[in-house]
């Protein structure tokens, strides 16, 4: 077990999943434009609903591609982290608009494991990671957060405190 790939992936992946919150914190509606443009899925509910922005795929993928250099990963690498944990993120939002839950309510699981495991599995072949690697930051990002999404709702960074 590599415990310096396990913190570099675990880091860029909490870079991808908090830059969005912090993008619509300092740029308030600067293109805040949904992804799904207000499309609907034939269930008549939206596809993934007006939080799910370009300014945060963008600024996600962005950060990520600009992060990794710095701890020793490939840009490209960054970048498709960024690129896989917006992913996970759209997905888990679609998978909750089908189940009628509401723009950003919780679902515990849902909201944690498609944007930790999508940019791990697309890197795979890419970095030396293991299953097992994959496994552990996986669980990571899920405990940690839940530690920190209380956390930042106490500095009022979230709105939710999940």
């Amino acid at each position: 077990m590599n415990a310096v790939l396990i913190f570099q992936f675990l880091f860029l992946i909490a870079v991808a999943n908090g830059t969005p919150v912090l993008a619509k914190r300092l740029l308030g509606d600067f293109f805040a434009r949904p992804v799904d443009s207000g499309a609907r899925h034939a269930d008549g509910r939206p596809l993934f609903g007006a939080s799910k922005t370009w300014r945060g795929v963008i600024s996600a993928i962005l950060a990520t591609t600009l992060c990794a250099p710095v701890i020793g990963q490939p840009a490209a690498i960054g970048a498709m982290v960024g690129a896989g944990a917006m992913a996970g993120d759209l997905l888990s939002s679609f998978a909750k608009r089908r189940m009628a839950r509401p723009v950003s309510s919780r679902a515990q699981g849902l909201d944690q494991i498609p944007e930790s495991l999508l940019p791990l599995l697309a890197v795979r072949l890419l970095t030396p990671l293991n299953s097992f690697e994959i496994v552990v930051i996986v669980a990571a990002f899920f405990l940690g957060g839940q530690i920190l999404s209380r956390l930042l709702f106490e500095l009022h960074i979230r709105e939710q405190p999940f």
